[in-house]
């Protein structure tokens, strides 16, 4: 497993994009550590959104309910603050990317470097080849995860994909052991497992333990030099 704290994140909305005026109403994001969820965040927005009946049917959030909830820019605020320094995952990361950053550059926010995209849409296409669909509903059902309650809303959801990427994680660590090595599962290898032809996932795993194993001994090499470089300081 790896030690680094990874957001995952949901939003609920009123429309299928920003660009063609969809706005937030609902997100919600759960912190992963160390093989175990630690933390969560969840609330509704306010914005200047519509909400039609079909999504207000699907999601449960109404006009009224949004009406009520804090603003949409001070909830951005809160969840950059709750989420940083952390790489993000959520299922069909493309669809959350594009609300994140929208709302997050309305609320007047600047993007944290760490907020890159795991997708677990794409790594359950590479993982589970023989998962009847990669729908969020139809992957937990395939590997029997916790019941979070009612789909469509963005705490349950956000929990429901941070079981899905625990299992993924540990699915990892199960197939790629002797590949591993010592390499963590991180959000890293996640991004790049994402992107790897399904047929050569071994090679991508075994090209990021290389590296990271490169990168440590680098690591260790500096951390030598600059406690050397103390001693002879302090030597003088």
């Amino acid at each position: 497993m790896s030690l680094e704290t990874i957001a995952v994140i949901d939003f609920e909305t009123s429309g299928l994009a920003p660009q063609g005026g969809g706005r937030a109403t609902e997100i919600a994001a759960v912190l992963v550590r160390d093989g175990r969820i630690v933390d969560s965040y969840a609330s509704l927005m306010k914005s200047d959104a519509y909400i039609p009946p079909f999504i207000e049917q699907l999601t449960g959030i109404s006009n009224e309910m949004v009406a009520q909830a804090p603003e949409a820019a001070q909830v951005m605020r809160e969840v950059a603050a709750f989420t940083r320094h952390c790489p993000l995952v959520a299922h069909n990361a493309s669809f959350d990317r594009g609300f994140w950053f929208h709302e997050l550059e309305l609320a007047g926010c600047d993007r944290d470097p760490a907020h890159e995209f795991a997708c677990t849409v794409l790594l359950a296409r590479r993982l589970y080849p023989e998962a009847p669909s990669c729908k969020l509903g139809r992957l937990a059902q395939f590997h029997a995860l916790p019941d979070m309650g009612r789909a469509h809303r963005a705490l349950a959801d956000a929990q429901t994909t941070a079981h899905l990427l625990l299992r993924m994680q540990s699915d990892l660590q199960d197939r790629y052991s002797s590949d591993l090595e010592c390499a963590p599962i991180s959000h890293e290898l996640l991004t790049r497992l994402q992107r790897a032809n399904k047929n050569a996932l071994k090679r991508c795993v075994t090209d990021y333990a290389r590296h990271w194993a490169q990168w440590r001994a680098a690591r260790a090499q500096a951390e030598l030099q600059g406690m050397e470089t103390t001693n002879r300081f302090l030597n003088a």
